[in-house]
Parts: structure tokens; sequence; C-alpha cells
């Protein structure tokens, strides 16, 4: 594990409770936790090259449609063909086994990643280019939207930036869920809420591997410096600390969560308290 940066951890608490968060920004920042290699100046070049992207989409648009209003569909159907079809960006399944795939600067270069991490670049290309766009977090999938609730088209960038129909979407969320598609599954996921869910898949990254504790600890210790957190990660952290053997810590943590606790569930506390004793006595 590389040493931690307290600058950047403080430019990323900052930027997530600011009043509008740089959802680009916050994803670069979480690539520079995983990759120490990534500096000021590779965050810059990754900036530049969303904002080539968005460049080249409004002069597309401008050659196709000079007088006409770019409807949802439209700014739909030119990032497919900018993105996806030019560019190559796009996902495999064999994407979900790498931790590049979740970092904004890698998947800008090698141009494959999740679905969240191609939608965030779908998001900041079109956003950048004057589009309503909006990310949307179907269980089990991530896409992006365009235009409003009432006049709403949404694109997976997974597959390249396909247009998705009603069917689509419905069979997206019955094959990940079991469930039909609410109308709340819909609605726009903020930045903050796009970051949670990038940090979320870091950690399910993590925890299938459990020699890459060091990364779910940095995702889990991101998490908490995003505003409304849970109070659970305190108790994740401290599993993490304990685990990687940093039992002192570890059990300052658990009695953390264990005072968050208290006031709903005081039997919880009191077993979260002996564990903490148990952290402690592994020290001798």
């Amino acid at each position: 594990m590389h040493p931690l940066s307290p600058e950047r951890r403080r430019l990323f608490a900052d930027q997530a409770r600011s009043a509008r968060p740089d959802l680009a920004q916050l994803c670069l920042l979480i690539g520079a936790e995983a990759d120490p290699d990534l500096d000021e100046a590779g965050m810059r070049a990754a900036r530049r090259i969303l904002d080539r992207l968005a460049e080249q989409l409004a002069e597309q648009l401008a050659e196709r449609l000079p007088d006409q209003a770019t409807g949802p569909r439209s700014w739909a159907l030119a990032l497919a063909e900018l993105l996806g079809q030019r560019y190559g960006f796009k996902g495999r399944p064999g994407d979900y086994q790498r931790l590049q795939s979740v970092l904004l600067h890698e998947v800008l270069r090698r141009r494959r990643g999740l679905p969240i991490l191609l939608s965030v670049v779908w998001i900041e290309v079109a956003r950048r280019a004057g589009a309503p766009v909006h990310g949307v977090a179907l269980p089990g999938h991530f896409v992006v939207g365009f235009g409003t609730r009432d006049d709403q088209v949404l694109a997976n960038p997974f597959a390249g930036g396909d247009v998705l129909s009603r069917t689509d979407a419905e069979l997206m969320v019955a094959g990940a869920t079991g469930a039909p598609l609410a109308p709340s599954m819909l609605s726009p996921a903020g930045p903050l809420d796009i970051v949670l869910r990038v940090l979320n898949n870091i950690r399910a990254w993590a925890a299938a591997r459990p020699e890459r504790s060091d990364v779910a600890l940095w995702a889990v210790e991101l998490s908490l410096l995003l505003p409304a957190h849970s109070d659970r990660l305190h108790y994740d952290r401290a599993q993490l600390l304990v685990q990687r053997g940093d039992f002192l810590t570890g059990a300052l943590e658990i009695e953390t969560y264990a005072d968050a606790l208290a006031a709903s569930d005081e039997a919880a506390a009191v077993r979260l308290r002996q564990e903490a004793h148990g952290a402690r006595a592994m020290l001798n």
C-alpha cells in the first residue's frame, strides 16, 4: 500500500462538500489513491481528454443539426457514435476483474471499464457539450439518461452507448433483481451518489481478493469523507484494520461505531464493545 496523501484526502473531502461537486475530479482523486503515479499533471491530462471529446461532440452535432435544437435522443445517438463507435469506449465481462475498470484515468486510457465508469465518461463529455444528462442507477447496471423525467432517453455505455427502450430497461432490472422496473429507479443519480457507488464497486473488487485489503481500506476511508455517510462504515474500517494487524486503531473504531449505535440498540453496542476488547487482547 502506498503512503496516504493527506493533501489529496483534503481535496477529496472539500470537493465532496462543495455546493456543486465535480464528478470528474472526485473520480480522478479516487484514481490517485489507487495509482501513486497519477499526479496533478496526469489528472489535468485526463480532464483535457474529456474537454476535447466534448468539443468534438459539439462540432458533430453542429454539422448535423445546425438549425435545430438537440433533443435527448439526438444527444444519446451522437454520444454513441463518438464514444462507442469512433473511439471504442465500451465494456466486456472481463473488465469486472480489473481494478483499472473503476479508475477514470485508466478508463480514458484503455477505453474499457465498468458500466458506472463508462457512464461517468458519457456524463462528463455530454455535460461539457451542454447536454441535459444525468446518471441512472438501475439495480445491477448503471446507465445514462438524457432529458427530463417526462422526456427521458436512456443509453447503455457498457454496450457502446446503445439506446435503451422501456422494455430493455425492464428486462435489465428483472434480470438483476427479479422485480419490475419502478419509476423511482429512473431518478437522476447525483455526483455523490455516483462516487459512493464507484467506491462500493472498488470495495466489492477488493472483498473478493483478501490480499488487497489495502484497497478496501482506502475505499472505506474515502467513503467516510463523503457527507452523510453511514456510521456502519466505521465498523467496516475497524474490521479491515484488525485484519491488517492494527488492533488498537481497530478497537477504537469499533467503539466509535458502538457509541453511535448505543442510543438505538444498546445490546448491539455492548457486543461491539466486547469485540473491541477482544481486538485489544490481540496486542498481547
